[in-house]
């Protein structure tokens, strides 16, 4: 509980009046109570005045006052109150001097804290000391005296020393009087909390030989009631007048004298004299009252002499002459003083060393700026005069850059005098020679850093003139095929290059995916050898600079075989496409006679299409052979009456793949009876055996003539290497007059790191080679590389290569 209540106690034989006045509040601090309350007396009260009752305002129970053991807490001020533990009257137990206990601090307030044990409580208790009027005005002096010299005119005004009162409010001093006399009167300013102050004003003038002094009191009042006072005798003596003054002896003095003089140079002295004598008549110097700061930093004038003398540094560049007031002035009780103007001229030296300053400066340039762009401004600063302030200016040499001379004087500009390239050099370390034509001559330099700022004059560069990228067949979709990559010169968003594919080239942009940042190109669907062979696209960068600039590539792309067709069996098939035949043969046919031929067709090329045959199944072995090659069945003896008169056999066909892909067919041959023209089938098998005779021999004519092309080829393909040939007209036919075999044909050759192998399907009966053609040229991979790398060697159209395209056999 908090409560407040304010006693006022009066001094005498007054009766001590409760105010009610408190305010309460309640505090819970953990478990502790605390109250504040407030009372008031006046200073100078008796012993034994009571305060006021802490335990009635407070309503706490008087009867458990001792036993909680009510007490003030020790402190400054405890011993000038005490409480009462029977009735908790708080009563004054020393007389109270508010002067003494709060000086002239107002309210003054003597703050008490009480405490009450079991349970703890703890009671502010505030008591406000109020002043009454027990000190009277003083002054610091009995005498005070002052010295006017008959020369003061009217309305000379001195302040006088204020009255102290220890008392405050409108019991501090409240106004001063001074006695009557026609010379002075008195006037009051008043300095707020700093109280009162009295001003001795000067009614007219002063005759020292009428009367050489003249006695005032001065009278201070506070505002008591009744007032209390205090007064100061104050004694003005009127001094004699000194009626001459110094005289210099010189009208003019001026001098010249060398800047970096060094410490204790006299520069000049001056003289005055002053007729009057004694102290009137001696003549001390100075400088005067409105010399500036500067100049006293740099010269002394001696008080007795007249000599100024260097105290501090002389600099031409800072001020070229100096007009200096000086004095002098007698001794007098009321002195006079005569002024004088002395010059001072500094002698230039040449101590300065020329200043550069990049007044305008633009610390990029573009670098298409045209010649005679301005770059910088400069100027030159030398701060000495004549010759010594004359400067010349130059640059360092081979630098794209020159100074031409302002219509200021000592104002160039920096321009451009040759083309700028960011590529080849991006800045310039400037340097800046400034002298002057003093002696010694003086020089200083400057750098400066000239950025030359990037332009978008580089379009993208491809490091190939084109790109050659081979693929195998039955790629996963989405997959990384291959990338490019073009590079800029330029810098920032004028480097920055992005890629496409031009949309004109629709073919290829519905099935091929370019990321525009990387160059990364990404093919949505798997390609197919048998369908697609190679293909051509081109690639465009273009920079981001704001006027864009761009260039192309153009890629080849050769789809490379995988081995993912099965052998096709085309002979012999029977009527609902099953791959069975059934051959009759006589018995009587001799030994090595032709039953039958299996043929077969394998889409893919090279290894992967390159057939074997090979009985799987055959009811007697020694009956029937087959021609691991050509797929032809002979029989290898005659048959007896004891052979069976049917044979099976199964015939397995299988490519020379990696993972090898086969095929079956099935034969079943039925011996019949013997024929009469037995002799005609024999004609017949000795005409085929001539004619297969002839095939060998013009087989082996094709391979000749393949071979002479190939060798030709070359030839040719060094031609076009340096004539660059657009594309190749030329076309031969060679024709076979009857082969129908199945061995594949290749023929390899090396370029640069890659070896090409022209391959084709089996050759038969109005096959052509086509020079030019890619369609089945394979290309076998080096060990040293793999088939992801760009290939500088050329596409293999311009390679004139060669390759067979025949129908199947």
């Amino acid at each position: 509980m908090f409560k407040w209540k304010d006693w006022t106690i009066m001094e005498k034989n007054e009766h001590p009046t409760s105010i009610a006045y408190a305010v309460g509040f309640l505090l819970l601090l953990f478990s502790n109570v605390s109250a504040q309350i407030r009372y008031s007396i006046t200073e100078e009260v008796k012993k034994g005045t009571v305060v006021g009752n802490i335990a009635k305002d407070l309503g706490l129970d008087t009867n458990s006052l001792k036993e909680r053991g009510c007490r003030i807490v020790p402190g400054s001020t405890e011993s000038l109150f005490q409480v009462n533990q029977h009735d908790g009257l708080l009563y004054v137990k020393e007389i109270i001097d508010r002067e003494t206990v709060c000086e002239r601090t107002s309210p003054c307030l003597i703050n008490l804290k009480t405490v009450l044990d079991n349970p703890l409580e703890i009671h502010y208790v505030v008591v406000e000391v109020l002043d009454v009027n027990d000190h009277s005005p003083s002054f610091s002096e009995k005498v005070a005296r002052l010295e006017i010299s008959e020369s003061g005119l009217p309305g000379l005004r001195i302040q006088l020393q204020a009255a102290r009162d220890a008392d405050v409010g409108q019991f501090a001093v409240q106004e001063y009087k001074l006695s009557h006399n026609d010379h002075f009167r008195l006037e009051i300013k008043d300095r707020g909390k700093d109280g009162k102050i009295p001003v001795l004003n000067l009614l007219r003038p002063l005759d020292r030989e009428t009367k050489a002094s003249h006695r005032l009191l001065l009278t201070a009042i506070d505002g008591g009631k009744p007032p209390r006072s205090g007064s100061v005798q104050i004694l003005v003596d009127v001094l004699d007048i000194n009626d001459n003054m110094p005289v210099f002896t010189k009208d003019v003095y001026a001098v010249h004298l060398k800047e970096n003089s060094p410490l204790g140079t006299t520069v000049i002295q001056i003289n005055a004299t002053d007729l009057d004598d004694g102290s009137n008549g001696e003549v001390i110097y100075s400088f005067g009252n409105n010399v500036d700061r500067k100049i006293l930093d740099i010269f002394r004038i001696d008080p007795t002499t007249g000599e100024i003398i260097v105290q501090g540094l002389l600099d031409f560049e800072t001020a070229e002459s100096y007009d200096i007031d000086v004095q002098a002035s007698d001794k007098g009780s009321a002195q006079f003083k005569t002024d004088k103007s002395v010059l001072i001229n500094i002698v230039d030296l040449n101590d300065n060393v020329p200043e550069i300053e990049v007044t305008s400066f633009s610390r990029a340039v573009a670098e298409d700026a045209r010649l005679g762009t301005t770059v910088a401004l400069i100027s030159v600063y030398d701060l000495d005069s004549g010759n010594n302030g004359k400067v010349v200016c130059s640059l360092s040499d081979d630098i794209p850059f020159t100074l031409s001379p302002s219509t200021q004087d000592k104002m160039y500009s920096l321009v451009t005098k040759s083309p700028l390239d960011r590529e080849k050099q991006s800045g310039y370390n400037v340097r800046i020679i400034a002298s002057d034509s003093g002696v010694p001559m003086l020089s200083s330099e400057k750098y400066i850093h000239i950025v030359v700022s990037d332009v978008n004059d580089n379009s993208p560069t491809f490091p190939l003139s084109h790109y050659t990228f081979y693929i195998t067949e039955n790629n996963n979709p989405s997959a990384s095929l291959f990338s490019v990559r073009a590079s800029d010169p330029d810098e920032d968003s004028n480097s920055l290059i992005s890629y496409h594919i031009p949309r004109e080239e629709r073919d290829h942009s519905s099935f091929l995916n370019i990321n525009h940042e990387s160059g990364v190109i990404v093919a949505h669907k798997s390609f197919d050898f048998e369908t697609l062979k190679t293909f051509q696209f081109h690639v465009v960068a273009t920079d981001g600079g704001t006027n864009s600039r761009s260039s192309n590539v153009t890629v080849h792309v050769f789809i490379l075989d995988d081995n993912d067709n099965p052998p096709v069996i085309l002979h012999p098939v029977s009527s609902n496409g099953s791959a069975e035949g059934v051959e009759e043969v006589p018995r009587n046919v001799p030994a090595g006679h032709l039953v039958t031929k299996v043929r077969a067709y394998d889409a893919d090329i090279g290894y992967n299409g390159w057939l074997l045959f090979s009985l799987q199944e055959v009811s007697d072995q020694t009956l029937f052979g087959l021609d691991r090659y050509t797929g032809r069945i002979r029989t290898l003896r005659s048959f007896t009456e004891t052979d069976e008169a049917q044979h099976k056999l199964v015939i397995l066909v299988k490519d020379n793949g990696n993972v090898s892909l086969s095929a079956t067919a099935t034969v079943v041959v039925k011996l019949g009876e013997p024929k009469e023209a037995i002799s005609a089938s024999d004609v017949k098998s000795v005409s085929k055996a001539e004619d297969e005779s002839n095939v060998t021999f013009y087989l082996m004519i094709t391979l000749g003539s393949v071979s002479a092309l190939f060798i030709a080829s070359i030839i040719m393909l060094v031609v076009m290497q340096c004539s660059k040939p657009r594309e190749l007209s030329a076309a031969k036919y060679l024709q076979e007059t009857n082969y129908d075999g199945t061995l594949c044909h290749s023929i390899q050759y090396r370029s640069g790191e890659k070896r090409y192998m022209l391959v084709g399907p089996r050759m038969s009966i109005g096959s052509t080679i086509v020079p030019g053609s890619n369609g089945n040229t394979l290309v076998v991979p080096d060990r040293r590389s793999t088939l992801a790398e760009p290939q500088t060697t050329p596409n293999p159209i311009e390679m004139n290569t060669w390759s067979y395209r025949g129908r199947p056999t």
